[in-house]
């Protein structure tokens, strides 16, 4: 049977997955990152996860209940090798990666938490950009129930419920 795909050593796998993590803005889910690791025919899932645990053991990746993360000694490892990759395989995955990590800065941007103390659920809210906080607001709910609810639609529609507050006050 025919091999298709350039990504076939485990060294080139470690490498896409470094090129992947350092080109994303923040820390990304498992399934994400196997999707955009995963492209290229040549990859085998189970190659690929015995890569990204090597790579997580070496410290060149974190990984937590929320996901990996690449850190400052991947990062830097990552620039060293990155051209390594056939220029095919490196435009293909910026391609890919170019939504995923416009939904993360977009995460990023957006707080929505809650908390309960002496049974009073208080919800906080914010959104930033590059410059800093743009609008912040923390107020009390019924319940949190509620609250689940709020931050749930806030981290949705954010940008659409911060021009609803503006115009309240340019009526």
């Amino acid at each position: 049977m025919e091999e298709h795909g350039f990504i076939r050593e485990k060294l080139d796998i470690k490498i896409l997955i470094l090129f992947v993590l350092s080109n994303l803005s923040g820390r990304i889910d498992p399934e994400t990152l196997g999707d955009l690791c995963l492209f290229d025919g040549g990859v085998g899932y189970f190659d690929y996860i015995e890569c990204l645990d090597e790579l997580t053991s070496a410290g060149h990746v974190t990984k937590d209940e929320d996901g990996y993360l690449i850190t400052e000694k991947g990062r830097k490892n990552a620039e060293a090798v990155a051209t390594s990759l056939p220029y095919s395989v490196r435009s293909k995955a910026l391609r890919l990666i170019e939504p995923v990590d416009e939904r993360l800065r977009r995460e990023a941007m957006i707080t929505a938490t809650h908390s309960v103390e002496d049974n009073i659920c208080t919800v906080s809210l914010s959104m930033s950009d590059s410059q800093g906080e743009i609008i912040s607001m923390r107020f009390i709910c019924a319940d949190e129930d509620q609250a689940r609810r709020i931050r749930k639609k806030f981290r949705k529609d954010a940008e659409k419920i911060y021009e609803k507050v503006i115009g309240l006050f340019e009526e």
